[in-house]
């Protein structure tokens, strides 16, 4: 029985995506959102439990994969799909629509293509075993599931209004993809050892991050991710020089 606990805690991260799918359909992006969030939680848990119980298994790896796809790929298209709609003012897809409107709007599904990119390059590349290279599928998707967070609280206007601007999401939605597969080395948040000294990018992504929470709350999770980015690419030119 404990060798089915990990693909278990894997298949309910697949269910929070199908689930947060049917909710961003149906209108509920907050909720849709919120499915992202806890997709990653249990990501984390399949994992963890793996390395605790020793289960590791080629189906578990592959359910991983797919998993994340719906969660981490899928999810956050239509999530972007949905706020491209509001934004533009269209209430229901057509074929009635114009070519441009039509691109435009099925612009946010290139998320899953390169997110099934990067789960299938992280599947093969043995590099990836203590750090990343790309940015990994639950970051991306925390970026995006993070709008309608800040958008539904409608507290301030100025990210209300560049959250559903067009050319942000279609920007975002580009930029984000290309850094899914992007040959660019980032550092994971796995700990061999409490110790300062090895973990210093750590320690300090881990305080700004928590810093920026308490100040800034649902701003913070994009400011996050972009901060994740940004020190990967500070860590890399440290170490190319």
């Amino acid at each position: 029985m404990i060798r089915h606990v990990p693909n278990t805690i894997t298949s309910l991260n697949l269910f929070s995506g199908c689930i947060g799918i049917l909710l961003a359909f149906e209108g509920h992006l907050m909720l849709a959102s919120a499915m992202i969030g806890i997709a990653a939680v249990f990501d984390f848990c399949d994992g963890f439990a793996a390395r605790l119980l020793k289960a590791y298994s080629p189906m578990g790896k592959e359910l991983d994969s797919l998993a994340d796809m719906v969660s981490f790929g899928v999810l956050p298209s239509v999530i972007v799909y949905i706020l491209l709609k509001q934004s533009l003012g269209i209430y229901q897809f057509s074929f009635d629509l114009s070519i441009k409107a039509i691109l435009v709007l099925l612009f946010p599904f290139i998320i899953a293509v390169f997110s099934g990119l990067r789960l299938a390059k992280f599947n093969i590349d043995e590099r990836q075993t203590e750090s990343f290279v790309g940015l990994p599928t639950p970051a991306n998707a925390i970026f995006l599931g993070s709008l309608p967070l800040i958008s539904g609280m409608g507290e301030n206007a100025f990210f209300n209004g560049i959250i559903l601007n067009p050319w942000f999401l279609i920007i975002s939605s580009l930029f984000l993809s290309l850094m899914l597969v992007a040959e660019f080395p980032m550092f994971s948040l796995k700990f061999k050892s409490a110790g300062f000294s090895k973990n210093k990018l750590r320690y300090i992504f881990i305080f700004i991050s928590v810093f920026l929470i308490v100040l800034l709350q649902y701003v913070a999770i994009p400011l996050i991710i972009v901060l994740f980015i940004l020190l990967s690419a500070v860590n890399n030119w440290i170490y190319k020089f």
